[in-house]
């Protein structure tokens, strides 16, 4: 049951993660390709989602928070 929990609970944040991150972008002016916005809304990893919010701070481009460094 704990697993179901946390399956349901990941399904309902990872969207908001989502558009935390192209908001980011888009508030800071970074055009956003459809390629990168559909990488992100489907992506249902969290801590890929941690990097690229992490990253959507200060990349220079939507392409550049999916960079590993």
């Amino acid at each position: 049951m704990s697993e179901e929990l946390r399956d349901e609970g990941r399904a309902e944040v990872l969207p908001m993660v989502a558009e935390a991150i192209l908001m980011f972008l888009e508030q800071r002016g970074i055009d956003i390709p459809d390629d990168a916005r559909e990488r992100i809304t489907s992506c249902d990893d969290p801590e890929t989602m941690h990097h690229w919010l992490t990253r959507s701070a200060t990349a220079p481009s939507a392409e550049a928070i999916f960079d590993q460094a």
